[in-house]
């Protein structure tokens, strides 16, 4: 019985899943820009911050992003699939070894900041000489 409900959720949780997922991992710097409506207009809020955590899957799924605003740190968590989310932008990747950067709360200053993480070197295919 449990598997035909199964696969009765996973079709209707298909139709509100982003045509293009959002391509970033924990302890990036992203934008996100938001749409806000006032009244009859819409606008758009970049929030941007560090990717702190990952949470849930399929339609389910969050992440929280963490900044510091006027030295408190003020974090916000975004549904993925959400169509309040215009764009996400990811500014730097930062090195990171672990899932959930909830150590970050207990710093300040430069202490918060992430090592950058370097891109994988490209490899080069060398001409064979002909002798």
């Amino acid at each position: 019985m449990t598997a035909p409900k199964k696969d009765l959720l996973k079709l209707v949780e298909a139709s509100s899943l982003r045509a293009e997922p959002l391509q970033f991992a924990i302890g990036d710097t992203v934008n996100i820009h938001t749409r806000i409506l006032e009244g009859d207009k819409e606008r758009i809020q970049i929030f941007n911050g560090v990717v702190i955590a990952r949470r849930g899957s399929g339609t389910r799924e969050n992440f929280t992003v963490r900044r510091i605003v006027a030295g408190e740190g003020v974090e916000r968590t975004f549904p993925m699939n959400s169509p309040k989310i215009a764009k996400l932008e990811v500014v730097r990747h930062g090195k990171v070894r672990r899932a959930k950067l909830f150590y970050l709360r207990d710093r300040l200053g430069k202490a918060t900041r992430l090592t950058e993480r370097r891109a994988a070197p490209k490899k080069v295919a060398k001409a064979k000489s002909e002798e």
